[in-house]
């Protein structure tokens, strides 16, 4: 941490990363009229938003009532709970609950955001259709959205410039970062407010076998700029951690294409195997609780389907579409074919085909009591997808108040506030099982917009 005496340019808030979570908190405190600027480490934004499917949840939006989906934040809160469990920090499960339709309504008209209610799939864990994404269902056009709405309102982004340190007032206050580019050139940047949406650690393997050490092996699927920089200077402050060996993993990584394979294949009536053809769990838990049990399995792993649930999921999600095209998605007349295409004994495979096709016709339970099927029963020709486990973005971080403060022995430090992947989620407090679609984006452009806010409050109470 840096005491300068005087600084190279000063903002009322500055704001360290330029992802989702970053750009929301940019445009929530401009809004406010605070003077803004953005600082990035990356020469482009490439923040875990841009690799998710831009689907943030929300209750009782008017998008919902417009399709006359009955939902509310009590029930959203539930649906959070009944999947996270206990964890550190309950009472932000309710206010990301409480402000999530006023954050999507938000997007949608102060930001410019398109966005649409998703309505062909909820995804595991919400009782109603409350998922908000952009019509491509991809998370870099809610980024490329926001990034043009910032451009218009001529909020600055300095590219390529990483903030290497806090600035510090001798009494303690947050005034500003040090930043240095790939010259060694440095700035001095003050600011009356610095909001942290660095994002979490997962590209950080000795943050990661500190905190989660059962993923210090696994793939990583998310921002290769996730290093952990909010958690180093939090610690130095003496910050307030929490959730930390939370995350969300996914269970389907395509490969060797790298692409994430909707867990919609699965939601659709898809079923996963392991390189032997045998199913080995209820697929219905969720990507992110599906990925422990590949975790214990040796891979590679297959999501089976058929042409009727590739046809359909790829009619909405262009992502998988383009996986299809790029031939990550196989196809077999018949459950022998695709055995031999996949290198498994095609009377074992055959014979897990049977099972499921049986059980969701409901002639028998399915013995890993798997209930919802989709459109129903698999029909010939198969597909299959060769996938693998990997951590897509760690879940726990420092922790905030009800508006983004970043807290020391639950005091709010002066002048420091974070958001997204930087802060403490709300998916459990350990491993992935507490992760329910959308939690990332929610808890991004949540605090984001929450922290951006209340950054503009303070600053404007703070002396010029």
């Amino acid at each position: 941490m840096a005491n300068p005496m005087s600084f190279d340019a000063e903002f009322d808030v500055l704001v360290i990363g330029a992802g989702g979570c970053g750009l929301v908190a940019a445009l929530a405190a401009h809004e406010n009229g605070m003077d803004v600027a953005i600082v990035e480490k990356m020469d482009r934004v490439q923040g875990n938003t841009v690799l998710s499917s831009g689907s943030i949840p929300a209750a009782n939006t008017r998008f919902q009532r417009a399709a006359g989906v009955v939902d509310s934040p009590d029930v959203f809160v539930e649906d959070l709970e009944r999947v996270a469990g206990r964890h550190d920090a309950p009472e932000l499960t309710r206010r990301l609950a409480d402000i999530s339709a006023e954050l999507v309504e938000w997007l949608v008209d102060n930001a410019d955001v398109n966005m649409t209610l998703v309505e062909t799939y909820k995804h595991i864990g919400h009782r109603v259709h409350r998922l908000h994404s952009p019509p491509s269902r991809r998370g870099s056009d809610l980024v490329n959205d926001l990034l043009k709405t910032i451009e218009n309102r001529d909020i600055p982004i300095a590219y390529g410039n990483p903030a290497v340190d806090l600035l510090i007032s001798p009494d303690g206050k947050v005034m500003g970062a040090v930043t240095e580019t790939k010259t060694g050139e440095r700035t001095a940047i003050g600011a009356k407010a610095v909001i942290l949406a660095t994002n979490g650690f997962g590209a950080n393997r000795e943050l990661l076998a500190r905190f989660c050490p059962e993923l210090a092996a696994v793939p990583y699927g998310g921002s290769v700029a996730s290093e952990g920089e909010a958690i180093r200077w939090g610690e130095e402050l003496g910050a307030d951690l929490a959730n930390m060996g939370a995350y969300q993993a996914h269970a389907s990584l395509a490969d060797p294409h790298g692409s994430l394979v909707t867990w919609t294949v699965v939601e659709k009536g898809g079923v996963i195997v392991d390189h032997q053809g045998t199913r080995f769990g209820d697929e219905t838990i969720g990507y992110s609780a599906f990925a422990a049990q590949e975790l214990e399995r040796e891979g590679p792993f297959y999501v089976i389907a058929d042409t009727r649930v590739r046809d359909v999921t790829a009619g909405g999600q262009e992502e998988y579409a383009e996986l299809c095209e790029h031939g990550g998605v196989i196809e077999a007349p018949d459950a022998a074919s695709l055995a031999q295409r996949l290198g498994m004994d095609p009377v074992r495979l055959a014979a897990t085909l049977d099972d499921t096709i049986a059980a969701a016709r409901s002639a028998v339970q399915d013995q890993y009591g798997r209930k919802a099927w989709g459109l129903g029963p698999l029909n010939a020709p198969f597909t299959a997808t060769r996938i693998g486990p990997a951590l897509f973005h760690t879940q726990g971080g420092l922790k905030v108040d009800m508006d983004g403060r970043v807290l020391k022995q639950q005091r709010p430090i002066p002048g420091l506030y974070a958001g997204g992947g930087a802060a403490c989620g709300i998916s459990g407090s350990k491993g992935g099982l507490g992760y329910m679609s959308g939690n990332g984006l929610l808890g991004a452009l949540g605090l984001g917009y929450l922290a951006g806010r209340a950054a503009a409050r303070d600053a404007s109470a703070f002396p010029a």
